[in-house]
Parts: structure tokens; sequence; C-alpha cells
């Protein structure tokens, strides 16, 4: 007998590389403008600044490898980004104790209704219209930090049928995977399944159904998504 009055909603997993474990997820925050040449190409100043953050829902994400082309589109965008898992969590994380909290680290794409979010920033209105909709946020396998430690450099890249649309490097990131988890949690109280979308590389760009994403970070693999 369940003290709900209707069905508890599926718990989301994400895969764990090498195993038949899942990770469970909380909550999922995504950092916006985290490269510098990203900026620019989104008609922003590349310098340093205080960072900002919006938030996806946890069944957006999903392991399937297909990316179903939204409605109430015409202009949905690509963004490759390492995604942080955290194993623990807490309020006011000092800096040199973030990294403790993480369980792991996988690819991710943060898939964007560019023409809807476009329209919202114009109104100064919220961005879920054009971040959080169904399945937009394709993700791979997740690896543990036993296993990949804590990458801080390497090459990150997205390439759309077979041409190269997005490349950069984890070093570019203004603020690091540490300054993101210690940043949060002054204003949230992270806890074990939360989630960190830590940023994408200059090159956005649309695709169309029948595309096949192939996303690919060094030492984290690589995973074919497709606009379906």
């Amino acid at each position: 007998m369940s003290d709900y009055v209707i069905e508890v909603p599926p718990v989301v997993g994400i895969p764990v590389a090498g195993t038949d474990a899942r990770f469970p997820v909380r909550r999922v925050y995504c950092i916006g403008r985290n490269y510098a040449a990203h900026a620019v190409e989104m008609g922003h100043d590349p310098d340093r600044e205080a960072p900002f953050f919006f938030q996806k829902n946890p069944n957006n994400l999903d392991p399937s490898g297909e990316f179903p082309y939204p409605p109430h589109s015409s202009d949905v965008h690509h963004e490759v980004e390492m995604l942080v898992a955290l194993k623990s969590g807490g309020s006011n994380i000092p800096l040199d104790q973030a990294l403790d909290h993480v369980y792991g680290y996988g690819l991710s794409l943060d898939m964007t209704r560019r023409d809807l979010q476009g329209e919202q920033k114009k109104m100064g209105r919220p961005w879920e219209i054009g971040k959080a909709f169904e399945r937009s946020g394709p993700v791979g396998p997740l690896h543990p930090v036993s296993k990949v430690g804590h990458p801080d450099q390497g090459r990150v890249s997205l390439s759309v049928n077979g041409d190269l649309r997005q490349e950069g490097d984890l070093n570019q990131m203004i603020w690091k995977v540490p300054e993101m988890i210690a940043y949060l949690s002054e204003y949230f109280e992270l806890a074990a399944g939360d989630v960190i979308m830590s940023g994408t590389p200059s090159g956005v760009a649309a695709v169309k159904r029948g595309d096949a994403m192939v996303m690919e970070i060094e030492g984290l693999g690589a995973m074919t998504v497709t606009v379906v």
C-alpha cells in the first residue's frame, strides 16, 4: 500500500559506463556562456563575469541515442557539454573541497529551441520553453572519478553528418568545475544526484531530422545521437 495519491513517477537514471548500474538524477543545473568563444558568437562580452545558471528537468535527460525534433520550433541547436554528476552536496561548499562531491563525468547535449529562447530573451522572460523541453538533454554513460579522475583539459567536439561543428578544450572553461560547484552551493543546497552541464564551445548550429550528431570529449569517449 502506497502513501501517495498517484503512482510515483519513475526515477531518472544515467547509465554508468561498464556496469548495469544507473546514477539517479535529482536536479539539473546548466551554466550559460562558459566558453569565451561561445559567448562572443552569442553576442556577449567574453570577459569573465559572474556565472549564471538555468535548469533543465531530470526527465529531460535521455541516454537513448535519439533526439526527437521538438514542436513549435524551426531552429533547434546542438550544444555539446561535459556533464558533472555529484555524489554528495551541501551549502557553502569550500572551493578546495568541491571536487570531493563529484561522482563522475559524462557526455551531454543541451539541445535548444533557439528561436523560442530568443523570443523569451527579448521579453526578459525565463528560458524553459527553449531549454527544458522533452528529451532536450541527450546524455552518455557516466565515468566514475575512480576511473577517469577529474578532467580539466581535453578536446571537446561535435560533428554533424561527419562535418565538424564544435571544437574546444575543457581548459577553456571560464568557470572551472570546482568554481561552479562552490558558487551553486551558495544559492542552492546541493545534494547527491544533482548534475551540472558545464557549458559549450563555439560552433553551435541548427540540426534537422535525419542528422547524426557525434559528441566526443577526450577521456570520456564518444556517442552518436540521431535527430528523429
